[in-house]
């Protein structure tokens, strides 16, 4: 009898082990299954905003109360003045599809004056490295009255991905209108911007159009990598378990 019990509580360390790592395991699977959700819901979001009829941007009055759930990739229009002369270049790198360029360069924002006398900054594309200044695309400088159709966005976060913007150095790596009005010295900036459409502009620079609306989703498969772990753990400490009882 001493001897299987011996054997018994030789079982409570690895009991406990196995607990943990169980513990552990399914806490993961769970938060997988909130991601999965999470990112079906953001998919079929972006998917109906994308392709639903473009409305005007919020009024002035409203932008206080603009956030990325109620309205990030919504289809909006807007009418203005461009100030190319306040014109900044976000470095990024974009894939192939579906647009001509591809590979490291910069999206161009510029300031579009609305009728009020407010701003917004509108993400008019993508330009290659080799193009990033105004000079090398003066076509594109399109003056007087414009309407823009794009898809609404808030401002880009901070990432371990993304460097601080460099406003002395005029070196941007995030779309962060505030930060960006600031340093052009704009007052009644818009707290999104617009990321313009496929609208060709003259020269076809910057190439509009380019915004990401496809997301990778492989949640599900992460939810049965570690809810399958968790059952081979089981698995393997029941066999352990059953053969120490066994052996008393």
């Amino acid at each position: 009898m001493s001897h299987a019990l011996a054997r018994a509580r030789g079982l409570v360390l690895p009991a406990i082990l196995t607990a943990l790592g169980l513990v552990v395991l399914i806490g993961l699977g769970v938060w997988q299954l909130e991601r999965l959700a999470w990112k079906n819901d953001l998919i079929a979001r972006v998917e109906a905003r994308t392709h639903a009829p473009a409305v005007p941007i919020p009024a002035e009055s409203e932008w206080n109360s603009v956030n990325a759930e109620r309205d990030e990739y919504r289809r909006v229009t807007a009418s203005g003045v461009f100030h190319h002369d306040r014109e900044v270049q976000v470095y990024t790198v974009v894939s192939e599809e579906p647009g001509r360029h591809a590979g490291p360069g910069y999206w161009v924002l510029t300031p579009l004056e609305l009728p009020s006398g407010a701003f917004v900054i509108v993400n008019r594309g993508f330009v290659p490295l080799d193009r990033k200044e105004p000079a090398s695309r003066a076509q594109s400088q399109i003056p007087g009255q414009v309407t823009i159709t794009g898809l609404l966005r808030t401002p880009e976060e901070a990432t371990l991905f993304s460097p601080d913007n460099e406003p002395d150095r005029n070196a941007w790596y995030r779309r962060d209108p505030g930060e960006i009005a600031r340093a052009l010295g704009l007052s009644r900036v818009a707290p999104f911007t617009i990321d313009a459409d496929e609208a060709p502009n003259p020269g076809g620079l910057p190439e509009g159009g380019r915004t990401r609306v496809r997301f990778p989703n492989n949640h599900l498969q992460y939810v049965v990598t570690w809810f399958g772990l968790a059952l081979a753990l089981a698995g393997v400490f029941a066999a352990f378990a059953w053969q120490r009882i066994r052996q008393a």
